[in-house]
Protein backbone atom coordinates (compact mmCIF):
# COMPACT_ATOMS: atom_id res chain seq x y z
CA UNK A 1 0.00 0.00 0.00
CA UNK A 2 0.93 3.62 -0.56
CA UNK A 3 -0.07 6.71 1.42
CA UNK A 4 0.21 10.50 1.39
CA UNK A 5 1.28 12.62 4.34
CA UNK A 6 1.71 16.34 4.93
CA UNK A 7 4.45 17.72 7.12
CA UNK A 8 5.71 21.19 7.97
CA UNK A 9 9.47 21.19 8.48
CA UNK A 10 12.18 23.88 8.17
CA UNK A 11 9.54 26.25 6.84
CA UNK A 12 8.52 23.83 4.08
CA UNK A 13 5.04 22.44 3.59
CA UNK A 14 5.95 18.96 2.37
CA UNK A 15 3.79 16.49 0.52
CA UNK A 16 5.21 13.05 1.28
CA UNK A 17 4.43 10.11 -1.00
CA UNK A 18 5.19 6.93 0.94
CA UNK A 19 5.46 3.23 0.22
CA UNK A 20 4.05 1.79 3.46
CA UNK A 21 5.65 -1.60 2.90
CA UNK A 22 9.25 -0.41 2.48
CA UNK A 23 8.89 3.03 4.16
CA UNK A 24 10.65 4.54 1.15
CA UNK A 25 9.27 7.95 0.21
CA UNK A 26 9.46 11.07 -1.94
CA UNK A 27 8.83 14.60 -0.63
CA UNK A 28 7.74 17.38 -2.97
CA UNK A 29 7.25 21.08 -2.30
CA UNK A 30 4.22 22.67 -4.03
CA UNK A 31 5.06 26.17 -2.76
CA UNK A 32 8.60 25.91 -4.12
CA UNK A 33 8.02 25.37 -7.81
CA UNK A 34 6.60 21.84 -7.29
CA UNK A 35 10.17 20.54 -6.91
CA UNK A 36 11.37 17.19 -5.63
CA UNK A 37 12.96 17.78 -2.22
CA UNK A 38 13.76 14.22 -1.11
CA UNK A 39 13.78 10.76 -2.66
CA UNK A 40 14.58 8.32 0.11
CA UNK A 41 15.19 4.59 0.37
CA UNK A 42 15.96 2.69 3.54
CA UNK A 43 18.59 -0.02 3.68
CA UNK A 44 18.80 -1.79 7.02
CA UNK A 45 18.57 1.15 9.42
CA UNK A 46 20.16 3.70 7.09
CA UNK A 47 18.05 6.33 5.34
CA UNK A 48 19.51 7.30 1.95
CA UNK A 49 18.30 10.53 0.33
CA UNK A 50 19.59 10.85 -3.24
CA UNK A 51 18.41 14.45 -3.77
CA UNK A 52 20.53 17.51 -2.98
CA UNK A 53 17.85 19.93 -1.79
CA UNK A 54 17.51 23.03 0.37
CA UNK A 55 18.03 23.24 4.12
CA UNK A 56 15.08 25.56 4.69
CA UNK A 57 12.36 27.57 3.01
CA UNK A 58 14.41 30.68 3.74
CA UNK A 59 17.32 29.22 1.77
CA UNK A 60 15.03 28.43 -1.15
CA UNK A 61 13.37 31.84 -1.10
CA UNK A 62 16.49 33.97 -0.68
CA UNK A 63 19.37 31.89 -2.09
CA UNK A 64 17.88 29.72 -4.82
CA UNK A 65 19.89 31.23 -7.65
CA UNK A 66 23.24 31.18 -5.85
CA UNK A 67 22.57 27.55 -4.84
CA UNK A 68 22.42 26.60 -8.51
CA UNK A 69 18.64 26.36 -9.03
CA UNK A 70 18.62 22.96 -7.34
CA UNK A 71 15.65 20.86 -8.41
CA UNK A 72 13.87 23.66 -10.24
CA UNK A 73 11.20 23.42 -12.91
CA UNK A 74 12.45 24.86 -16.21
CA UNK A 75 9.53 26.47 -18.06
CA UNK A 76 8.64 27.91 -20.54
CA UNK A 77 12.29 27.89 -21.68
CA UNK A 78 15.27 25.86 -20.49
CA UNK A 79 18.80 26.85 -19.47
CA UNK A 80 20.22 29.96 -21.13
CA UNK A 81 18.52 32.37 -23.51
CA UNK A 82 20.91 34.57 -25.47
CA UNK A 83 20.70 38.06 -23.91
CA UNK A 84 17.15 37.18 -22.87
CA UNK A 85 15.90 37.97 -26.36
CA UNK A 86 14.03 35.99 -29.01
CA UNK A 87 11.71 36.53 -31.94
CA UNK A 88 8.33 34.82 -32.20
CA UNK A 89 6.04 35.58 -35.09
CA UNK A 90 6.40 39.23 -36.02
CA UNK A 91 7.59 40.40 -32.61
CA UNK A 92 10.81 40.46 -30.62
CA UNK A 93 10.65 39.85 -26.87
CA UNK A 94 13.06 40.41 -23.97
CA UNK A 95 12.74 38.35 -20.80
CA UNK A 96 13.21 40.26 -17.53
CA UNK A 97 13.04 37.61 -14.77
CA UNK A 98 16.61 36.57 -14.03
CA UNK A 99 19.95 36.96 -15.79
CA UNK A 100 23.21 35.16 -15.12
CA UNK A 101 25.72 37.53 -16.61
CA UNK A 102 24.43 38.58 -20.03
CA UNK A 103 21.83 35.89 -20.46
CA UNK A 104 18.39 34.98 -19.08
CA UNK A 105 18.40 31.58 -17.43
CA UNK A 106 16.12 28.72 -16.34
CA UNK A 107 12.69 30.00 -17.29
CA UNK A 108 10.00 31.80 -15.33
CA UNK A 109 8.37 29.28 -12.97
CA UNK A 110 11.27 28.00 -10.85
CA UNK A 111 10.21 29.89 -7.71
CA UNK A 112 6.44 29.93 -8.19
CA UNK A 113 3.95 28.49 -5.70
CA UNK A 114 1.90 25.70 -7.27
CA UNK A 115 -1.59 24.85 -6.03
CA UNK A 116 -2.52 21.27 -5.21
CA UNK A 117 -5.13 19.96 -7.64
CA UNK A 118 -5.50 16.36 -6.49
CA UNK A 119 -3.96 13.60 -4.39
CA UNK A 120 -4.34 9.85 -4.71
CA UNK A 121 -3.02 6.78 -2.91
CA UNK A 122 -3.86 3.13 -3.43
CA UNK A 123 -2.19 -0.28 -3.57
CA UNK A 124 -0.11 0.63 -6.61
CA UNK A 125 1.04 4.24 -6.15
CA UNK A 126 0.80 7.56 -4.37
CA UNK A 127 0.56 10.72 -6.43
CA UNK A 128 0.02 14.44 -6.14
CA UNK A 129 -0.91 16.86 -8.94
CA UNK A 130 -0.11 20.58 -8.75
CA UNK A 131 -0.82 23.49 -11.07
CA UNK A 132 0.51 26.96 -11.76
CA UNK A 133 -1.48 29.32 -13.96
CA UNK A 134 0.97 31.60 -15.73
CA UNK A 135 -0.70 34.75 -17.02
CA UNK A 136 1.58 37.12 -18.97
CA UNK A 137 3.69 37.88 -15.90
CA UNK A 138 6.96 38.69 -17.66
CA UNK A 139 7.04 41.21 -20.53
CA UNK A 140 9.35 38.82 -22.35
CA UNK A 141 6.72 36.08 -22.34
CA UNK A 142 3.33 37.86 -22.62
CA UNK A 143 1.39 34.63 -23.07
CA UNK A 144 -0.92 32.50 -20.95
CA UNK A 145 -0.52 28.83 -20.08
CA UNK A 146 -1.11 26.30 -17.32
CA UNK A 147 1.73 24.15 -16.03
CA UNK A 148 0.47 20.97 -14.35
CA UNK A 149 2.96 18.73 -12.53
CA UNK A 150 2.20 15.22 -11.25
CA UNK A 151 4.59 13.22 -9.08
CA UNK A 152 3.92 9.47 -8.77
CA UNK A 153 5.69 7.11 -6.35
CA UNK A 154 5.42 3.56 -7.63
CA UNK A 155 6.67 0.08 -6.66
CA UNK A 156 10.36 -0.86 -6.82
CA UNK A 157 11.55 2.61 -5.75
CA UNK A 158 10.31 4.26 -8.96
CA UNK A 159 9.32 7.93 -9.07
CA UNK A 160 7.67 9.37 -12.16
CA UNK A 161 7.05 13.05 -12.93
CA UNK A 162 4.69 14.18 -15.66
CA UNK A 163 4.36 17.80 -16.77
CA UNK A 164 1.48 19.03 -18.89
CA UNK A 165 1.63 22.50 -20.43
CA UNK A 166 -1.67 23.82 -21.81
CA UNK A 167 -1.93 26.90 -24.01
CA UNK A 168 -4.53 29.22 -22.45
CA UNK A 169 -3.78 32.06 -24.84
CA UNK A 170 -5.72 33.24 -27.89
CA UNK A 171 -2.77 32.64 -30.20
CA UNK A 172 0.28 30.45 -30.67
CA UNK A 173 2.89 30.22 -27.91
CA UNK A 174 6.46 28.80 -27.85
CA UNK A 175 7.27 26.19 -25.21
CA UNK A 176 10.10 24.13 -23.73
CA UNK A 177 10.18 22.11 -20.53
CA UNK A 178 12.69 20.52 -18.20
CA UNK A 179 13.88 19.85 -14.67
CA UNK A 180 17.10 20.77 -12.86
CA UNK A 181 17.57 18.12 -10.11
CA UNK A 182 20.87 17.53 -8.31
CA UNK A 183 21.67 13.96 -7.26
CA UNK A 184 24.03 12.69 -4.57
CA UNK A 185 25.21 9.16 -3.82
CA UNK A 186 28.07 9.81 -1.43
CA UNK A 187 30.46 12.47 -0.19
CA UNK A 188 31.79 13.40 -3.63
CA UNK A 189 30.73 12.81 -7.21
CA UNK A 190 34.37 12.03 -8.07
CA UNK A 191 33.74 8.49 -6.83
CA UNK A 192 30.61 7.96 -8.94
CA UNK A 193 30.16 6.14 -12.22
CA UNK A 194 28.09 7.61 -15.02
CA UNK A 195 26.56 6.19 -18.18
CA UNK A 196 24.14 7.71 -20.68
CA UNK A 197 23.07 6.83 -24.19
CA UNK A 198 24.05 10.02 -25.95
CA UNK A 199 24.49 10.49 -29.66
CA UNK A 200 25.94 13.98 -29.94
CA UNK A 201 27.01 16.92 -27.83
CA UNK A 202 25.55 20.36 -28.45
CA UNK A 203 28.46 22.65 -29.23
CA UNK A 204 28.56 25.77 -27.02
CA UNK A 205 30.39 29.04 -27.49
CA UNK A 206 32.45 30.51 -24.64
CA UNK A 207 29.26 31.89 -23.03
CA UNK A 208 27.51 28.49 -23.07
CA UNK A 209 25.18 29.47 -25.91
CA UNK A 210 24.71 26.75 -28.59
CA UNK A 211 26.36 27.38 -31.94
CA UNK A 212 23.75 25.09 -33.62
CA UNK A 213 26.49 22.55 -34.36
CA UNK A 214 26.39 18.99 -33.00
CA UNK A 215 29.54 17.05 -32.20
CA UNK A 216 29.70 13.24 -32.01
CA UNK A 217 30.05 12.18 -28.38
CA UNK A 218 29.91 8.66 -26.95
CA UNK A 219 32.35 8.88 -24.02
CA UNK A 220 29.80 7.76 -21.43
CA UNK A 221 28.06 5.18 -23.61
CA UNK A 222 29.48 2.64 -21.15
CA UNK A 223 29.80 3.02 -17.39
CA UNK A 224 32.76 5.29 -16.56
CA UNK A 225 34.05 6.94 -13.39
CA UNK A 226 33.54 10.70 -13.25
CA UNK A 227 36.76 11.42 -11.38
CA UNK A 228 37.56 15.13 -11.39
CA UNK A 229 36.02 15.66 -14.84
CA UNK A 230 34.06 18.90 -15.24
CA UNK A 231 30.85 18.89 -17.27
CA UNK A 232 28.48 21.70 -18.19
CA UNK A 233 27.20 20.29 -21.46
CA UNK A 234 24.07 19.32 -23.32
CA UNK A 235 23.71 16.04 -25.19
CA UNK A 236 21.18 14.53 -27.58
CA UNK A 237 19.90 11.16 -26.44
CA UNK A 238 19.51 8.00 -28.46
CA UNK A 239 15.94 7.24 -27.41
CA UNK A 240 15.98 4.05 -29.51
CA UNK A 241 18.36 2.46 -26.99
CA UNK A 242 17.02 0.30 -24.19
CA UNK A 243 15.99 2.01 -20.97
CA UNK A 244 17.32 3.25 -18.64
CA UNK A 245 19.01 5.82 -20.86
CA UNK A 246 21.15 7.12 -17.99
CA UNK A 247 22.68 5.54 -14.88
CA UNK A 248 24.49 7.16 -11.94
CA UNK A 249 26.18 4.62 -9.64
CA UNK A 250 28.16 4.42 -6.45
CA UNK A 251 29.82 1.02 -6.83
CA UNK A 252 31.30 1.02 -3.34
CA UNK A 253 27.97 1.68 -1.61
CA UNK A 254 26.10 -0.59 -4.06
CA UNK A 255 23.47 1.94 -5.07
CA UNK A 256 22.49 3.53 -8.38
CA UNK A 257 19.89 5.87 -9.84
CA UNK A 258 18.37 4.88 -13.15
CA UNK A 259 16.85 7.49 -15.45
CA UNK A 260 13.98 6.44 -17.71
CA UNK A 261 13.75 9.33 -20.17
CA UNK A 262 10.69 9.66 -22.38
CA UNK A 263 10.92 10.75 -26.02
CA UNK A 264 9.48 14.08 -24.87
CA UNK A 265 12.89 14.78 -23.28
CA UNK A 266 15.42 14.09 -26.07
CA UNK A 267 18.15 16.28 -24.52
CA UNK A 268 20.22 15.73 -21.39
CA UNK A 269 22.14 18.52 -19.67
CA UNK A 270 24.82 17.49 -17.17
CA UNK A 271 26.52 19.90 -14.77
CA UNK A 272 29.17 19.18 -12.15
CA UNK A 273 29.21 22.09 -9.66
CA UNK A 274 32.49 23.25 -8.05
CA UNK A 275 31.60 21.77 -4.65
CA UNK A 276 31.31 18.31 -6.32
CA UNK A 277 28.95 17.01 -3.65
CA UNK A 278 26.18 16.41 -6.17
CA UNK A 279 25.61 16.40 -9.92
CA UNK A 280 22.84 18.03 -11.94
CA UNK A 281 21.32 15.63 -14.47
CA UNK A 282 18.66 17.64 -16.31
CA UNK A 283 16.09 16.21 -18.68
CA UNK A 284 15.18 18.80 -21.34
CA UNK A 285 12.64 18.94 -24.13
CA UNK A 286 15.02 21.12 -26.14
CA UNK A 287 18.49 22.60 -26.16
CA UNK A 288 19.50 25.80 -24.37
CA UNK A 289 18.54 28.98 -26.26
CA UNK A 290 15.89 26.93 -28.03
CA UNK A 291 13.64 29.92 -28.70
CA UNK A 292 16.42 31.26 -30.95
CA UNK A 293 17.97 28.12 -32.46
CA UNK A 294 14.75 26.08 -32.80
CA UNK A 295 16.46 23.01 -31.29
CA UNK A 296 13.51 21.41 -29.55
CA UNK A 297 11.09 24.32 -29.21
CA UNK A 298 7.38 23.43 -29.45
CA UNK A 299 4.65 25.73 -30.76
CA UNK A 300 1.29 25.18 -29.07
CA UNK A 301 -2.02 26.23 -30.62
CA UNK A 302 -4.78 27.69 -28.43
CA UNK A 303 -6.10 24.96 -26.14
CA UNK A 304 -3.38 22.52 -27.18
CA UNK A 305 -1.32 20.73 -24.54
CA UNK A 306 2.10 19.04 -24.46
CA UNK A 307 3.11 16.20 -22.13
CA UNK A 308 6.62 15.61 -20.77
CA UNK A 309 7.52 12.54 -18.73
CA UNK A 310 10.52 11.05 -16.98
CA UNK A 311 11.11 8.50 -14.21
CA UNK A 312 13.83 7.93 -11.63
CA UNK A 313 14.46 4.58 -10.00
CA UNK A 314 16.76 3.84 -7.05
CA UNK A 315 18.36 0.42 -7.24
CA UNK A 316 20.15 -1.19 -4.31
CA UNK A 317 22.75 -3.39 -5.95
CA UNK A 318 23.64 -6.88 -4.88
CA UNK A 319 27.42 -7.06 -4.53
CA UNK A 320 27.54 -10.04 -6.88
CA UNK A 321 25.88 -8.10 -9.72
CA UNK A 322 28.73 -5.62 -10.26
Amino acid sequence: MFSIHKKKESGFDKIILRNDVTNNYAAVLPACGAILHEFVVKENKEKINVIDGYESFDEFKNHLEEKGFKGCKLSPFVCRMNHGKYRFGENEYTVEKYFMGKHAIHGLLYDKAFSIVSEMANAMEASVTMKYEYRSEDPGYPFNYDCIVTWQLQPENKLTVITECINKDEGLIPMQDGWHPYFKLGDTINDLDLEFQGKQMVEFNTELIPTKNLVDYTRFSGIEKLGDRFLDNCFTLDTQECQPLCVLRNSEKKIEIQFFLDESYPYLQIYTPPHRKSIAIENLSGAPDGFNNAMGVITLEPGQSALFKTSYKILLLDKFKL
